[in-house]
């Protein structure tokens, strides 16, 4: 257990004092870039203001906002906007099935919805289904100015938001099917934000990248890494999404931030080559396991960039443990699991692995401190995710989590030579013939192998009888199904070895950019289930997967 007072002053109350303060220092400075159109923190500011008075004439009290835009100018001066109007701002992908966004929307108590043109229709629809929420459409040109509203408003009201306030809400995955959403306060922002300010020391000469959806919570440091410190946030296109090395390049980035996978997209495509991003100083990954084979990788592309790989729930505020890779190679750690370790916990920070007897140590990663959520929006989520005590007498929390209580993160870590090592997800655990199996384990073994680029092990229900296999997927070379599974039984209990090895160009990723590991199950068990041939194609490809997942080789 790790136990540190927090001893970092908070620099702001709020996300919109820290955005406002930046503003009056450097009114001329470019705060936000996205393709040809470029803003000033006081364009910025004066558009949030015009939208903040429109949003104030369209709704009573305090209900939060929903936006819903994709990646203009309008969409960033909306996201301030809601913030300046003391209210949360729940971001909102057009992307998602619009029955879940409605679900979104009246879970949240959306009051009204903030669109581009382009995603008006949708938010129409979405207005229709749940009552009471008005939809204002701003801008979406890239160009400063109010959003489209009946009449024209005046000035925003004072600024009153506190600490206390809601600043957003996103929504998880819920096992029940349903999205669980989740209250991020300023509160458990301020810490958070003057330790990253701190830690990156950024000048408004900095450029740094926005490669995360604002569905996505590491687009909150992003944004306040830039408009906390002067520096410019850049947006890229859809296009420049899909080439990562030139987005880098072109726009003369120097703080780039993204999940791992996008090392793997830019080594497909064969555009990571040793010293390709001269000019990076600063490389953050977060978001899903950086592999040690990876950050290689990036760190031969970047040579004069820092590494760090950060974790966190959204549950705990973005990231709450940090590990910087050593400047000298050598002294690279070589994990168990192939990975680069989590860190420890932030400063202020406390946490603890609780692990069962027979576990040798690993364990749950349990977190709290001022980063820790108040709490899901449905009470009914919180059901056996805190912990109160001290350890080892940690007991599960009856109701809403108080302060001190713990928020149970259900992923699997363990300490090694000082550092936090991320071992997978608790749920991830799957039983075989009685024998209980870590996928995580089986995927170190096989990123080991120097023909494979990613690995990925899923359970997937064999002859409809109830029972688990394991199967193996991983990109790279061909026609390694028998090499890896004669690695896999020569270290690890035959029990462990995939039942299945299967080859894909590109896996499949979610919104956020991460590895789809219910859609590899799905696909693979729909196949098995048909009794496919092996070199039958697996269903279309994903967001960033390219065009398909191509053909299974065994």
């Amino acid at each position: 257990m790790i136990t540190s007072p927090g001893s970092l002053t908070s620099r702001t109350s709020t996300l919109w004092h820290l955005f406002s303060s930046s503003a009056e220092r450097a009114a001329d400075a470019t705060a936000l870039e996205i393709g040809p159109h470029k803003l000033t923190y006081a364009e910025l500011h004066t558009s949030a203001e015009q939208l903040a008075a429109t949003i104030e004439s369209r709704i009573a009290g305090p209900a939060p906002v929903g936006l819903l835009a994709g990646r203009d100018a309008g969409t960033y001066a909306g996201y301030l906007a809601v913030l300046r109007t003391g209210r949360p701002v729940v971001p909102l992908s057009p992307r998602f099935p619009a029955a879940r966004l409605a679900q979104m929307c009246r879970s949240a108590g959306v009051g009204v919805l903030l669109t581009d043109p382009g995603s008006a229709e949708l938010a129409a629809g979405i207005a229709r289904d749940v009552p009471g929420v008005e939809v204002c459409v701003h801008p979406g040109d890239g160009e400063p100015g109010p959003a489209k509203s009946r009449a024209a408003p005046g000035p925003a009201s004072a600024y009153r938001g506190e600490p206390q306030d809601v600043a957003y809400i996103l929504f998880t995955s819920g096992s029940t099917g349903r999205p669980k959403g989740v209250p991020i306060r300023h509160r458990n922002l301020s810490e958070y934000v003057a330790a990253s300010l701190e830690r990156y020391a950024l000048t408004p000469e900095c450029r740094v990248s926005q490669h995360y959806a604002l569905t996505f919570d590491p687009s909150v440091l992003d944004m306040f890494l830039a408009w906390g410190s002067g520096a410019t946030l850049v947006v890229p296109s859809r296009e420049e999404e899909l080439t990562p090395i030139s987005f880098v390049n072109e726009r003369g980035i120097t703080h780039w931030s993204s999940v791992p996978s996008v090392i793997s997209l830019a080594r497909r495509m064969r555009t990571l080559t040793p010293g390709v991003l001269p000019g990076l100083q600063v490389s953050i990954f977060a978001g899903e396991q950086l592999t040690l084979d990876q950050a290689t990788a990036w760190a031969d592309a970047a040579p004069g960039s820092v590494i760090d790989n950060l974790y966190g729930p959204t549950e705990l505020t973005i990231t709450c443990t940090a590990y910087r890779l050593p400047s000298e190679r050598s002294a690279w750690p070589r994990t168990p699991n192939g990975t680069v370790p989590i860190g420890r916990p932030l400063p202020h920070l406390e946490a603890v692995v609780r692990a069962s007897g027979e576990d040798g140590g690993e364990g749950e990663l349990c977190v709290r401190g001022s980063q820790r959520f108040p709490g899901y929006l449905d009470p009914r989520d919180d059901e056996h995710r805190f912990l109160k005590g001290a350890p080892p007498d940690l007991a599960e929390v009856a109701g809403r989590p108080a302060d001190g209580d713990w928020y149970r993160t259900g992923d699997r870590v363990r300490w090694w030579e000082g550092e936090l090592l991320h071992l997978g997800r608790i749920d991830d655990q799957v039983k075989v013939r009685g024998h209980r199996i870590e996928p995580g384990e089986i995927e170190g073994v096989l990123r080991g192998h120097d023909g494979v680029a990613e690995a990925a092990v899923v359970p997937v229900e064999a002859d409809g009888d109830g029972g688990v296999e394991i199967h193996a997927v991983y990109t790279g070379l061909q026609g390694l199904g028998d090499d890896l599974r004669a690695a896999v039984e020569a270290v690890l209990p035959p029990y462990m070895t995939p039942s299945g090895v299967h080859h894909v160009p590109a896996m499949p990723v979610n919104e956020n950019g991460k590895t789809d590991r219910r859609r590899l199950a799905a696909d693979l068990r729909r196949r098995l289930r048909r009794g496919a041939a092996r070199t039958e194609p697996l269903a279309g490809g994903g967001q960033g997967a390219g065009p398909g997942l191509g053909e299974l080789a065994l």
